[in-house]
């Protein structure tokens, strides 16, 4: 973890009890400008290392791990790995916060916890930004992601690992190998023997996998409540947000601006300067 960033937790509560979650904090802690980033079903608050040290003079920057991953503590019943129970841990993160509202970055999963979010009434969100998120989910990515997630492979050195990310995260488009080697000690954990794991908890599977639709997903009634500027981003290659819903995205709800990124998947890193500098110009506006 970079020196710049200032590990803290806050205690949030579940139907099954209570449980710890893990954020990393940017910038000058008294800064009442926050932008809370959110990452994706099976990556970490530290995807946003790149995106957190250019925002963090202007922004207090909060990257929480999502319960579950990262050094988050892991739910005692995984059925509450869903919308909801995030959804209410974000509620309690902001009250931490101690401020009156937010701008918000989520990537993919992070992405429809800010809908979520942003559509309540009295909600927090100024700004939204959906990186390769919202309100249509394709079904076949969401057969793609459950090839993988929860599979709990073990890795025998960090080499091997790599080689696992590269493949899985294909979709996120072209990286150095330092970048790549970044993206995967970031999700690695080393195991008593010497070996590496995945950060996350092998049972976020369940709910994902119980709940999986027949047909694309729609969240139409989450974005049609949304007031706030909105910005989502597109990877021009994604297989999980459809060009054709980021133009009804734009004509209906928060009447998002929209911005495709050529040559990449699902999702956009946000680690390079093109891509930080749509955030950037966006949120600073």
């Amino acid at each position: 973890m970079t020196a710049a960033a200032r590990q803290r937790f806050v205690q949030c509560a579940s139907p099954k009890g209570l449980h710890r979650m893990a954020y990393l904090e940017w910038g000058d802690p008294k800064n009442e400008h926050v932008l809370v980033c959110v990452h994706g079903l099976t990556r970490c608050a530290r995807d946003f290392d790149a995106l957190a040290a250019a925002l963090s003079g202007h922004y207090r920057v909060v990257c929480p791990d999502v319960a579950g991953r990262g050094d988050s503590e892991w739910l005692s019943d995984p059925l509450l790995y869903q919308l909801p129970q995030y959804l209410a841990d974000m509620v309690t993160l902001v009250a931490r916060l101690d401020v009156e509202g937010v701008d918000w970055l989520g990537t993919s999963m992070g992405g429809l916890i800010g809908m979520a979010l942003a559509a309540q009434p009295g909600t927090p969100v100024r700004k939204l930004v959906i990186n390769d998120a919202g309100s249509v989910i394709s079904k076949v990515s969401l057969e793609r992601i459950a090839t993988f997630v929860g599979m709990a492979p073990v890795f025998p050195d960090i080499e091997t690992a790599e080689k696992y990310v590269r493949t899985v995260s294909a979709p996120f488009g072209p990286h150095t190998d330092a970048e790549w080697r970044f993206l995967t000690e970031v999700v690695l954990r080393k195991t008593p023997d010497g070996s590496y794991r995945l950060h996350y908890d092998p049972k976020i599977a369940e709910p994902f996998r119980a709940t999986m639709p027949e047909k694309d997903l729609e969240l139409w009634p989450l974005w049609d409540a949304i007031r706030c500027p909105t910005l989502v981003l597109r990877g021009a290659q994604s297989d999980l947000l459809a060009r054709d819903t980021c133009d009804k995205m734009a004509q209906r709800g928060p009447k998002a601006k929209v911005e495709e990124i050529a040559g990449v998947g699902h999702a956009p890193t946000l680690m390079h300067e093109d891509q930080i500098k749509l955030v950037r110009d966006f949120l600073l506006s």
